[in-house]
């Protein structure tokens, strides 16, 4: 499409300022069944979001033919939606920033062009790997998603910004079972670098886990400490994460309005966004807006340091975007607790009566971002004395999201990407209340 026409016209037609937003992103996904390709898919999609002030109110045009062609129609929708639009708060086209972080590197090229076939010979070998570790294995899949991110921003006031970055992860789940039971296990590792796949480890860690949960059972209800997996915890951030929007927390739909500067959490809590991580195809150096993105720290040392803004809630606030604005909402990019200074066995074995909680299931349903209260069914061992005695299955953790932060601990040292992309370290936590037989 011819962009300077696009703008020429616009201004013809009486839109005071136009901008575009184009996506275009690729995927390759791959299933491994029991040593049989299940699924092979290439795919590739493209988008442009069109936005233009009139009268000063926004009108928007969204659309995946980019030719010359539609240019009139465009522009003649852009102003229709803007005359049926009665609020003036997002009637915003940013002028940019001064400098936008170079970020060249978190787009691996390797990554890319590697030969599929090699991808789906990994793959095959990590299925062999996992059907061969235990006779206990019966059941086997494996997985490898990678994707391709390019954005471009462009408007009249004069930004004109791209940025372009890739990640894929591999991972396995597979079904164990011995005379008496079965479960199952799961992992995944996520990085831009192919060299980082490990499928020994990666085969080792799933079956371990699955192995050494046989058998489980729940425990008596009462109180417990409780240390969360790196996993278990990113899991239960994920369907919190809502909560740092300052769209939320206007709309009163968030459990922070009103505690900016509070303590929320203990000395041992920081959370941060970072945009500029590496290895994460999520990683950007502008958002949706062209507002340039920070590395943010928004609860720090315990303290609720600050909101994610876009355009539209920064102006309510009468603050700064922090440069969250994705999707026409607010979004963090990089969610991440940051890591302390403790291990996973040195957190086992300060618990005198503890659960070591490996896996939460129901935690986008489970929890409620405004009271902050959640329920969740959760697996893991049983600790006694600073031993896991055993496996533990078919309980209940409840409590309240910032009660828990509160009562952290300790703070572990293995950070890890979460398949919900939130990135965490183990933690422990003072204790919590549990459901069990």
């Amino acid at each position: 499409m011819n962009l300077e026409k696009l703008f020429s016209r616009a201004k013809e037609k009486g839109i005071t300022d136009i901008e575009i937003f184009s996506s275009d992103r690729t995927s390759l996904n791959i299933d491994i069944f029991n040593g049989t390709v299940d699924k092979y898919e290439i795919a590739a999609t493209e988008a442009l979001t069109i936005k233009g002030i009139y009268n000063n109110k926004m009108g928007r045009f969204s659309t995946e033919v980019l030719s010359d062609d539609v240019i009139e129609e465009i522009l003649d929708t852009i102003i229709a939606s803007a005359k049926e639009i009665d609020s003036l708060d997002d009637a915003i086209i940013y002028e940019g920033d001064e400098s936008y972080k170079d970020l060249s590197d978190i787009y691996n090229d390797e990554l890319y062009n590697l030969d599929v076939q090699k991808k789906i010979d990994y793959l095959l070998k990590l299925d062999d790997y996992l059907h061969k570790y235990d006779n206990r294995v019966k059941v086997v899949e494996t997985m490898y998603s990678e994707d391709t991110a390019a954005v471009l921003l462009k408007n009249s006031k004069g930004i004109n910004l791209t940025n372009k970055a890739n990640a894929a992860f591999i991972g396995g789940s597979v079904i164990v079972k011995d005379e008496v039971d079965q479960r199952v296990g799961f992992d995944v590792v996520i990085s831009n670098d192919f060299n980082d796949f490990n499928i020994e480890t990666l085969a080792k860690d799933i079956v371990e886990d699955a192995l050494a949960s046989l058998g489980a059972k729940p425990v008596p209800s009462d109180s417990y400490e409780i240390v969360y997996s790196n996993g278990a915890i990113a899991t239960l951030l994920s369907a919190f994460q809502g909560i740092f929007s300052a769209d939320s927390v206007q709309k009163g739909l968030s459990l922070l309005k009103g505690k900016l500067e509070e303590k929320i959490g203990s000395d041992l809590v920081t959370i941060t966004d970072d945009p500029f991580m590496k290895k994460s195809a999520a990683s950007r150096s502008f958002d949706d807006e062209g507002v340039a993105t920070s590395y943010k720290e928004l609860v720090s040392k315990g303290v609720l340091k600050t909101f994610l803004h876009n355009l539209v809630t920064a102006k309510k606030d009468g603050v700064k975007s922090t440069g969250n604005g994705f999707g026409g909402g607010v979004d963090s990019v990089n969610l991440k607790l940051e890591a302390g200074s403790s291990n996973l066995e040195e957190m086992i074995k300060s618990c005198k009566k503890g659960i070591f909680i490996t896996n939460v299931q129901g935690a986008h349903s489970g929890v409620n971002a405004v009271s902050g209260d959640f329920s969740l069914q959760a697996s893991g061992y049983y600790i006694e004395n600073g031993e896991k005695i055993r496996p533990v299955a078919l309980i209940t953790v409840a409590g309240n999201f910032l009660e828990m932060l509160k009562d952290i601990t300790m703070v572990g040292n293995d950070l890890k990407m979460s398949y919900y992309g939130v990135t965490s370290p183990s933690i422990k936590v003072k204790s919590m209340q549990v459901s069990g037989s």
